[in-house]
């Protein structure tokens, strides 16, 4: 009876580790399905099987913009930009037109067609438009020109845009002509408050020594404009 027992107790111990070893088995293989799931990559989406042939893709709940019929079309208007000539490039050009100009920038006063015209016109009726540049003095002005009644002479025709500058600005019987220029006012205004000004003792005849044609365009002679 012992002999049999003792014979018999190996095989239980025997069925009851294989038993226990399946079980761990099935534990790690378990395991192993669910981290191999955890690390698998995402499923790919119906684009991306449908290849670059695919037509559209539409997701649900996708949104769609409608516009009305009624919907006016909006113009943005954009700031325009200008350039204002300077004293390098006016001297570059070197012609009356170009001195008109430097003087109106020399003394702060805007450059429009009206102010150019009556500064060409008042030059014109100076010295001229063939030698306009005469004495590098084109408005015969005697404000640091170390000569009397307008008959000096200046380095430069830069020199001479800043003493007109200057002589406009400084002498109170010149203020109708520099709030004419300021305000670019009608020619006729500037034009009959330079002839009501003591700038020259004729006075232009009150307008009858001036002349209203176009003023031709000349370029003064190298040299002219530094020094």
């Amino acid at each position: 009876m012992t002999a049999s027992h003792s014979t018999r107790a190996p095989r239980i111990r025997s069925a009851v580790g294989a038993r226990h070893g399946l079980a761990v088995v099935a534990l790690v293989g378990a395991f192993a399905l669910v981290t191999v799931g955890s690390l698998a990559p995402p499923p790919v989406s119906d684009v991306a099987a449908a290849g670059p042939n695919a037509q559209s893709y539409r997701p649900a709940g996708a949104q769609k913009l409608v516009i009305p019929e009624r919907a006016q079309v909006v113009t943005v208007a954009r700031d325009g930009y200008t350039a204002t000539a300077g004293v390098q490039s006016l001297a570059a050009g070197g012609t009356n037109y170009d001195w008109a100009k430097l003087v109106l920038l020399k003394a702060g006063f805007p450059m429009t067609d009206s102010n150019v015209t009556v500064m060409t016109r008042w030059m014109r009726q100076e010295n001229g438009a063939d030698d306009w540049w005469n004495r590098n003095n084109p408005l015969n002005n005697g404000w640091g020109s170390g000569g009397n009644s307008g008959l000096g002479s200046y380095d430069s025709l830069e020199l001479a845009a800043e003493n007109a500058a200057e002589a406009l600005h400084s002498v109170g019987g010149y203020s109708a002509i520099v709030a004419g220029f300021a305000a670019s006012a009608p020619t006729e205004v500037i034009e009959s408050a330079i002839w009501a000004s003591p700038w020259a003792s004729s006075h232009y005849a009150n307008g009858g020594h001036w002349a209203y044609t176009a003023v031709q365009v000349v370029t003064s002679p190298d040299g002219t404009w530094a020094g």
